[in-house]
């Protein structure tokens, strides 16, 4: 398995090598994709009917699973949450037309070794279907993730209640705890995810299929995974910071949009876009890497077990050997 410095320095010597193909081709059809989520983000303070109303129900939802009213932790997190979800509503869209396109356009080329020559837009709009399904699947699995965390925390605080521990310094306790869970079991998740959609652009496979796959390519390598996914999300963190301070901010205070204000909004979300695509490439790579990690495993496991094992051990042990291709 290759160090995740090493698929970094990958990953931009990539983008770098074929700079004007993810430039212009993939970063366009990108674009749309993060204007929308830019604009998401900044859009739902304003609608506030539909973040009241999502608000409103997490509340009621947390009040009713017992879990403390008065921890900052579930407060923060049931914003955050409503926020979350406004944004993905007025998102969508653009997330399952522009963006699964630009990652189909970036794993086509990637998978096929096509970057050098401009790819005609029936060449990777065959893999937008299993992305399609794929990214609709993730969405279910995301969901999963969240109500098996709550349904964990929604018995620890139950628990914590009935034995009489509900001191406020043991709710700060475990609220922390339960606060470094979330984020693990989301991380996670989320990693997964990013695998699959790119399984699912280069096997003959999609849906939960793609995801079963990926859970077992990821299986003993998840801080390698973790600490790729870093930088991209800080870096695309950082943008929509930047959105947030050059534009939102000042057309707050103007309440114009002046052409200088309009093109700097477009620059940060080209660079958006950038990021995405880098994003893309990284867990193409790491992809490529897990996949011959896991075949060089598993050779050297059957060369070590052919010369030690009976053959009825051996023959067990190849039908395992080809598990990941059955799945």
């Amino acid at each position: 398995m290759e160090r995740t410095s090493k698929i970094i320095r990958r990953t931009i010597y990539t983008f770098l090598k074929n700079y004007q193909y993810f430039t212009s081709t993939a970063a366009i059809l990108a674009f749309p994709a993060s204007v929308s989520i830019l604009l998401s983000e900044s859009l739902v303070p304003s609608l506030l009917p539909l973040l009241s109303v999502i608000h409103f129900r997490l509340q009621t939802l947390f009040d009713a699973a017992g879990f403390p009213p008065s921890s900052q932790f579930f407060s923060l997190l049931n914003l955050k949450l409503s926020q979350t979800i406004s944004s993905s509503i007025l998102s969508i869209p653009f997330t399952l037309s522009f963006l699964l396109l630009a990652k189909a356009c970036v794993i086509h080329a990637l998978h096929h070794h096509k970057v050098s020559h401009q790819p005609s837009f029936s060449s990777f709009l065959s893999l937008y279907t299993p992305l399609l399904i794929t990214h609709l699947c993730n969405s279910f699995v995301i969901m999963s993730a969240n109500a098996a965390t709550f349904s964990v925390l929604f018995l620890a605080f139950n628990i914590l209640d009935a034995s009489g521990f509900s001191s406020p310094s043991i709710i700060l306790i475990v609220s922390a705890a339960a606060a470094i869970l979330y984020s693990v079991i989301l991380a996670n998740t989320l990693i997964v995810c990013n695998l699959s959609l790119v399984i699912a652009g280069t096997d003959n496979c999609s849906g939960f299929l793609a995801i079963l796959r990926a859970c077992v390519l990821i299986r003993g390598r998840v801080s390698t995974a973790l600490s790729l996914a870093l930088p991209v999300n800080l870096g695309l963190a950082l943008v929509e910071a930047l959105f947030q301070y050059r534009i939102i901010r000042v057309f707050s205070h103007s309440e114009r949009l002046s052409p200088s204000i309009a093109l700097e909004g477009m620059l940060i979300a080209y660079l958006y876009s950038l990021f995405i695509l880098l994003d893309t490439i990284a867990s193409c790579i790491l992809f490529k890497s897990l996949k011959s990690s896991s075949q060089m495993d598993l050779e050297s496991r059957y060369v070590y077990l052919e010369q030690n094992m009976g053959e009825e051990d051996l023959d067990a042990f190849t039908y395992s050997k080809n598990l990941p291709e059955l799945l």
